[in-house]
């Protein structure tokens, strides 16, 4: 570490207009650091992080030769980031900057008192015992491969690898699926404008398919991601479609021919529809190329299917190839979009929706129904006839305290819109909605609930804490059943329900988390950094998010956070190298015993035991994210944590004991 040069502190203590200053006597508080050991200046101002707060900083650096700052505000997650910068301007170590939070920590969970300013008193005597151990530190740069990845295909994957591609960036777009387009693909209208949903995103789809920029992997998932930002490794596994795509043209004669034509559940048609064992999901595909269900295909779980299969015989362009098997692909990358999207919650979970009966149906189902392309022509059937009595029911599996407590954003929306279609297509159709409250926040969303309304829509709204029960008590129809606002329980009598279910994190969000080492929030979907400040960006350097995969959104928000998210991660890539936190662990040689615990327990795999020099550990500062789970499990105290080492924690303890 070296010697520490004799601390020359500042402190400076933040009104935060009256967040702070309302309970906590800020100009005492002041004082008070101003006696304590190596500090040269003490001041308070009403808010720190502007621009004249920053400038007094700066001033004071350069007036009394500070070599250690103290700003008591907020919370570091805030303005960290932003005092740093300003010790920096001023030709002081960033490093030698410390933070004490008497915001959050002290004046926004007390009320206004001597012994709230106390605490805020002994919180920046600890920080200021810290500060005055604090050493210089310098960041280290890497080179970045000017190459990215989006993981997703749906609306958000293919608007962010188009605004890399756009700027010159080789970028693999890698979807699970045959197809590009996720499930906007399979929805009718969009609302509030009723656009054809297909007419918007097929465009897109080919564009990314056909960009100069864009390598298109479908039939793909990501296995294995190594390294760190700027320079990623990783492991793509690609399933076979046993059809040969260079040769593939569309034509669909294999599916004719396939002896289980029409006869499996479609999973694009949510089950209403049947599909071959040879298959292409939608018509608008892309690619626009058939992949064969290994699950059912007769040749393939069998080994027999005739003679010769029936699909390679009719294929007039020999594109049928059963030897194709899995194969990995290894790329790398400088930064990666996730865009993996969602899934619905499935309302069998939830008996009491009487999801089990035919004329109860998903809202995502309803748009199969009503779409041209759908299984029905665009007809809404149900039993094979229009339904005269029509209702939607809000939040199934939203705004529950027993199960997803946030608001999935869309349904009020779209039950709008679907309800519109009921009345625009069945007009003697009488159309009810049971919500919990209607939320229409965005641009032209009120319109259009004022819209629908107008056009005959009954909106009854429901005891918040109320169940939905649903029944069937005859040969037709169903019974919903339920307490409304007024305290009145009802039941109707409906030949078609539709329920709005929540939308939940997709399949597969755990292990790609894994895999990314990415963070999930309490409800499940991957996590920011912060919710404010760094919406778009992960706690993994270089790996951002985009759309449903982070929480619910409609698709202008998913298609504008897929921008911002590309915007992130074309930074790196067009700057050719990044800088490092040098906040990571560093190992003592001496000490270290090689006995292997800290590369065991490090999430982020930046420790390896180097067996052969001596058996040593050794910390790759690049991946390190100073979280120091290896400094807590060390036993021989070999591991520390620059920035955090422990004499500077325990004197931090020691500051906060005297007072």
């Amino acid at each position: 570490m070296g010697d520490i040069e004799e601390p020359r502190i500042g402190v400076y203590i933040c009104h935060c207009g009256v967040n702070i200053a309302s309970t906590v006597d800020v100009a005492e508080v002041a004082d008070f650091a101003s006696k304590l050991p190596g500090v040269v200046v003490a001041r308070h101002y009403q808010y720190m992080c502007s621009d004249p707060g920053q400038e007094l900083i700066k001033n004071d650096i350069k007036e009394y030769g500070l070599n250690r700052v103290v700003v008591a505000s907020c919370s570091p997650r805030m303005h960290e980031p932003t005092f740093r910068k300003a010790c920096e301007d001023a030709g002081m170590n960033p490093y030698c900057f410390e933070m004490a939070n008497i915001r959050e920590h002290c004046a926004w969970v007390h009320v206004a008192g001597a012994s709230t300013t106390a605490k805020a008193k002994a919180l920046v005597a600890s920080a200021v015992s810290k500060a005055a151990l604090l050493s210089p530190l310098e960041r280290k740069t890497v080179s970045v491969i000017p190459r990215a990845m989006v993981i997703g295909g749906g609306i958000s994957g293919i608007y962010a690898a188009l605004e890399v591609a756009d700027k010159g960036f080789e970028t693999y777009l890698v979807e699970k699926e045959p197809s590009l387009g996720g499930h906007m693909a399979q929805l009718d209208k969009t609302f509030p404008t009723l656009d054809c949903s297909a007419c918007i995103l097929t465009p897109k789809m080919v564009e990314a398919a056909s960009h100069k920029n864009i390598r298109v992997l479908t039939c793909s998932e990501v296995k294995e991601v190594e390294g760190y930002i700027g320079n990623y490794r990783v492991r793509i596994l690609q399933k076979p479609r046993y059809v040969d795509e260079r040769k593939c043209t569309g034509c669909g004669d294999c599916a004719k021919v396939c002896r289980l034509s029409n006869r499996i559940d479609s999973e694009f048609e949510m089950g209403m529809g049947k599909r071959s064992a040879i298959y292409i999901p939608f018509p608008q595909a892309v690619p626009t190329v058939y992949t064969v269900d290994a699950e059912h295909c007769l040749y393939l779980t069998r080994g027999k299917c005739g003679k010769l299969p029936a699909c390679v015989d009719a294929c007039p362009v020999d594109a049928i190839d059963f030897t194709q098997s899995s194969t990995e692909k290894v790329i790398e990358v400088g930064t990666i979009i996730v865009a993996t999207g969602y899934e619905l919650l499935n309302p069998a979970e939830m008996p009491e929706y009487g999801y089990k009966y035919d004329e109860v149906i998903t809202g995502l189902e309803f748009e199969r129904l009503s779409v041209a392309s759908g299984p029905t022509g665009g007809k809404i059937l149900i039993n094979g006839k229009e339904p005269e009595e029509v209702v939607f029911i809000s939040c199934v599996g939203s705004r529950d305290r027993e199960g997803n407590a946030y608001c999935s954003r869309v349904c009020c929306m779209y039950i709008a819109k679907q309800a519109h279609l009921v009345r625009d297509r069945i007009p003697n159709a009488r159309v009810r909605v049971i919500y919990n409250d209607m939320r229409a926040y965005g641009k032209g969303f009120e319109e259009f609930y004022n819209r629908v309304t107008a056009e005959g829509v009954e909106y009854i709204r429901k005891e918040l804490e109320e169940p939905v029960l649903i029944t069937k008590d005859s040969e037709e129809g169903v019974v919903v059943r339920t307490k409304i606002s007024t305290g009145e329980e009802i039941a109707i009598e409906a030949d078609l329900v539709v329920l709005a279910t929540a939308i939940v994190p997709g399949r597969g969000t755990e292990e790609l988390a894994r895999i990314l080492k990415l963070t999930r929030s309490a409800d499940g979907f991957f996590m920011e950094a912060h919710p404010k400040l760094r919406p778009l960006d992960t706690f993994t350097d270089g790996i951002y998010i985009a759309g449903c995969c982070q929480s619910p959104k409609d698709i202008p928000d998913s298609v504008a956070q897929a921008v911002g998210a590309a915007q992130r991660a074309s930074i790196p890539l067009m700057q050719g190298e990044v800088e490092i936190e040098p906040l990571v662990a560093e190992v003592d040689e001496a000490v270290c015993t090689g006995c292997g615990a800290c590369e065991a327990i490090c999430s982020f795999g930046a420790i390896t035991v180097d067996t052969a020099d001596a058996k040593k550990a050794k910390v790759n500062e690049v991946i390190c994210k100073g979280c120091g789970s290896c400094s807590a499990i060390c036993p021989s105290g070999a591991i520390s944590i620059k920035h955090f080492r422990d004499r500077q924690i325990y004197a931090q303890i020691d500051a906060l004991s005297q007072l």
